[in-house]
């Protein structure tokens, strides 16, 4: 029986951040994460994890699911058959949106990852090795541009001593974000970043859906369509299909978007409604390592790119066998709302704009106890 499913463990994360940052329409202090540890009866341990939401209750939630919902469906079970036990995790949960979306989903994500990393660590393997590795380096953008002052000025002065940061740190793209304050307002931060970072490199931007409708998001965002932009991310709500659509079509700036869809149906919908010409599937959002491995295969058949949102340290196994993904999202120490890298005994190496693949079985990642106790919300 060693290789059997002997237990789950889950622990809540509250981390706060260096300084509150905002974007569209929020403002954040502190990012909760779920942490889930697969057992095997031969001692062989596989991590998965998760982001909680914004309100309090939202990592309980999920916390909930996976040991109420999953924990007693996999206990005794092989954790190899991945494939089978995601289908079972998703119809035990799918009067709480376990194909669709939600805590339901997100508890599958983690536990899927974790079920990954074990096979990992049982084959001895790097996760991107099990998968069939196609390159060991994976190309990155940094990712940050929140809005640190109500101040334009002094919102512009903070943005060009980050941008220009990303630049000396070897980075060829960057992202910032738009949408919080007026368009004529954005349209000079971005100017600015143009300007100080030069022809060479590339630049997108991120909306977090500061739009309620495609009339009013195409208004606004005509005159960054001249300006020769990576892309731009969701300009509207991800659920307003037919409105993100209709602003693909409308601009010759590609649309990004699904860093919060969930399941391939979702992603299948954006691509038969050409509503983005790159998708952000997150491996702890979409169900995890197994459900992304399927939207990036379908969209490569499809000739759309991926530009994976946020986890870096799955990504990069991820994106290291799939020819498809354009890019990884990377936030440096300092920089971002999502800080998991605090709680991390090790950090990824990144050269010339660029993440190496770790060799360790597994995903690698390796956590920091202390960190774990110092910040862990006791349920």
């Amino acid at each position: 029986m060693g290789d059997r499913i002997e237990g789950i463990e889950v622990r809540i994360v509250s981390v706060p951040l260096p300084r509150p940052v905002a974007w569209a329409n929020v403002k954040v202090e502190a990012r909760e994460y779920v942490l889930v540890w697969v057992h095997s009866a031969d001692g062989i341990t596989g991590l998965g994890y998760t982001v909680g939401s914004r309100f309090e209750g939202g990592a309980k939630t999920i916390r909930s699911v996976i040991l109420d919902g999953l924990l007693p469906l996999l206990v005794g079970r092989d954790p190899s058959e991945i494939e089978r036990l995601w289908e079972e995790m998703s119809f035990q949960t799918l009067l709480l949106g376990g194909r669709t979306g939600g805590a339901a989903t997100r508890a599958i994500s983690a536990v899927d990852i974790a079920l990954w990393d074990l096979l990992g660590k049982r084959a001895g393997l790097p996760l991107c090795d099990l998968l069939g590795r196609y390159r060991s380096r994976v190309p990155a953008y940094a990712s940050g541009g929140y809005y640190y002052h109500d101040d334009l000025q002094k919102d512009c002065d903070t943005l060009i001593e980050e941008v220009e940061r990303h630049v000396e740190l070897g980075f060829e793209a960057i992202k910032i974000k738009i949408g919080r304050m007026r368009a004529d307002q954005d349209l000079i931060r971005v100017t600015k970043v143009l300007e100080t970072v030069g022809a060479g490199i590339k630049v997108a931007v991120d909306a977090n859906h500061a739009w309620r409708d495609a009339s009013s998001a195409i208004q606004e965002l005509l005159p960054f369509d001249d300006l020769g932009l990576w892309w731009i991310e969701e300009p509207v709500l991800p659920d307003q299909i037919e409105a993100s659509a209709a602003i693909a079509q409308k601009l010759r700036t590609p649309i990004a978007t699904g860093e919060i869809e969930a399941g391939r149906s979702a992603f299948m919908r954006l691509m038969d409604m050409k509503a983005a010409g790159i998708l952000q599937p997150d491996v702890t959002v979409v169900g995890g390592i197994s459900e992304w491995l399927k939207v990036a295969h379908t969209a490569a058949s499809k000739g759309i790119g991926v530009a994976p949102h946020w986890v870096p340290e799955i990504h990069v196994h991820l994106g290291a066998c799939t020819p498809g993904v354009l890019a990884l999202e990377y936030f440096h120490s300092g920089v971002g709302v999502l800080n998991f890298q605090e709680l991390l005994a090790t950090t990824l190496v990144v050269e010339a704009g660029e993440v190496v693949v770790p060799t360790d079985p597994g995903h690698g990642i390796e956590l920091d106890g202390e960190a774990i106790e110092r910040f862990e919300v006791i349920v």
